[in-house]
């Protein structure tokens, strides 16, 4: 196994104890750890962003391949920075007009085509399938009235121009189980996720427990155990004192 390699690995798993120490408490090893993810965060965004964008987007088709008009995108992104000086930072409100600009442009049709469009779509599909022998209700129209009933009632739950008594009461009373379901769906997707990250993260400190990696796990979790320990006994006095 080659050097580079076997310090990766005690790094990562010093790293990922450093972090689960908060299990415990706050404490100087998560303060630590948590410093060097965003340190490292920012540095390699900060030189991911100088490649991709000033070298690759704007130094290398302006000087290599002739593309001045990209000057204009320079130059708004330069007005950005003009925030940080006080007599000109009235500059910085072209660059941010612009991005507001492009960005809800780019969006509203996004959200408009996913959230509504489709939506409709959705609910406008024919609920019978003929099979050639007669028409029939098939698993697709069981889905498509489910949709429909969904939209409907939730639709119905989110209209307060009437009070919700009678027929209205009942079906937006429906429209709340469906809205139970879909944050019920979306928390357990999330959680699964989560779920699915604490698994890789433990399987790698399974790995990097046997002898192929020095032990990386078990000694650097003994030393973090210890540092708690004395951390611990170092904070009685001073609140002893306190």
């Amino acid at each position: 196994m080659s050097t580079t390699l076997l310090i990766g690995a005690w790094v990562a798993t010093g790293l990922s104890l450093f972090m689960y120490s908060f299990l415990y408490k706050d404490n100087p090893f998560f303060k630590l750890g948590e410093h060097i993810y965003v340190g490292v965060s920012v540095g390699y965004g900060l030189v991911i962003t100088y490649y991709e964008v000033m070298v690759k987007k704007l130094y290398v088709p302006m000087v290599q391949q002739g593309n001045w008009w990209l000057v204009i995108p320079l130059l708004l992104g330069l007005l950005v920075l003009a925030r940080f000086i006080p007599a000109i930072a009235w500059l910085s409100r072209i660059s941010f007009a612009f991005i507001v600009g492009v960005g809800s442009g780019t969006a509203i049709p996004r959200q408009i085509s996913s959230f509504i469009l489709q939506q409709v779509q959705g609910t406008l599909k024919p609920l019978m399938a003929d099979g050639g022998g007669g028409v029939w209700f098939t698993f697709a129209g069981l889905n498509t009235l489910l949709i429909l009933v969904g939209v409907v009632s939730v639709l119905f739950y989110f209209f307060f121009s009437i009070e919700h008594t009678g027929v209205v009461h009942r079906v937006a009373r429906i429209g709340i189980y469906f809205l139970m379901v879909s944050f019920g769906a979306a928390f357990g997707y999330t959680v699964m996720a989560r779920m699915s990250l604490l698994i890789g993260r433990f399987d790698e400190l399974i790995q990097y427990a046997s002898p192929d990696y020095g032990y990386a796990t078990l000694v650097l979790l003994g030393l973090v155990i210890v540092g708690l320990i004395v951390w611990e006994r170092g904070r009685a006095p001073e609140s002893g004192n306190v």
